[in-house]
């Protein structure tokens, strides 16, 4: 059975710190990363990596904030999420597909978490 188990969402105060966990099982994937969606909004690209070669891609409003990494040998990715805004609250996703390089368009990936909520209080 594929799954993608998400972990470390919670509630915390702005300028804080939050590390999410995707773990996949099932099958390994070439490129994993993360959406958000808030409330009222859109559903946005955070973050995605290629878990071979390490490339890496983030959305501009969370350059030098958010760190994605990988686990090939645990078949898992992290976001580590520093210096946290008001405006990063949002269910985040995390996504994975078979595409060699990482990408922001939503339908580039195969397979869906269920989410987890990060809360940011100012």
């Amino acid at each position: 059975q594929v799954q993608l188990e998400e972990s470390g969402g919670g509630l915390v105060r702005a300028g804080g710190s939050l590390r999410l966990s995707c773990a996949a099982s099932g099958r390994t994937w070439r490129t994993m990363g993360w959406f958000r969606e808030a409330p009222g909004k859109d559903r946005d690209f955070v973050a995605a990596i290629t878990l071979n070669g390490g490339n890496k891609d983030y959305a501009d409003s969370v350059k030098g904030r958010f760190t994605i990494s990988r686990d090939t040998d645990k078949n898992t990715v992290y976001l580590q999420m520093n210096n946290l805004e008001p405006e990063d609250t949002a269910v985040y996703y995390c996504v994975a597909g078979n595409r060699p390089t990482p990408s922001s368009t939503y339908y580039y990936y195969d397979f869906w978490g269920q989410g987890t909520q990060v809360t940011v209080s100012s």
